[in-house]
């Protein structure tokens, strides 16, 4: 069978359409079903720590503006809150809330489910051998969450 070049990047984007669209299916069945795949971003780069909307932004490599947006959005839904910063009452600081810490929690244990499927129908073999053979190929840091922005620069 003979592969043309631009297959790789469309089945590599259709694993991962997948296993985004069985995450949220999974999180909204344990009740979240206000999250987004993009927030799944946002709420990584805002982090454990909490975040300004201009580092926010930068992280994601989108504008202020549309990081605050996003973050109108997650604060309404309840994923996060705004606080003011304790060392500088000035600035605004960008929090998880638990509900969002919640959502993380959950992902990651969806996540583990989710490559444990696909171990049993691939074989852990074969599972191991492709994300062996992805580490090769890509940058040693999976944490880009510059996504977003590359998205919206399409």
């Amino acid at each position: 069978m003979s592969s043309y070049g631009f297959e790789l990047p469309l089945r590599l984007l259709l694993a991962f359409r997948m296993l985004i669209d069985e995450l949220h299916s999974e999180l909204a069945r344990q009740g979240h079903p206000d999250i987004r795949p993009m927030h799944g971003f946002v709420m990584q780069a805002i982090g454990p720590g909490g975040t300004t909307a201009v580092e926010l932004g930068r992280t994601l490599g989108v504008s202020k503006q549309a990081a605050g947006k996003t973050i109108d959005t997650l604060e309404r839904v309840g994923y996060v809150e705004r606080a003011t910063d304790p060392q500088d009452t000035r600035r605004k600081i960008v929090r998880l809330t638990p509900y969002g810490m919640d959502a993380l929690n959950r992902s990651a244990r969806i996540f583990d489910d989710l490559r444990a499927r696909w171990a049993d129908e691939l074989g852990e073999d074969r599972l191991s051998a492709l994300e062996s053979d992805l580490r090769r190929m890509t940058p040693g840091n999976p944490w880009r969450l510059d996504t977003p922005g590359w998205f919206g620069n399409l």
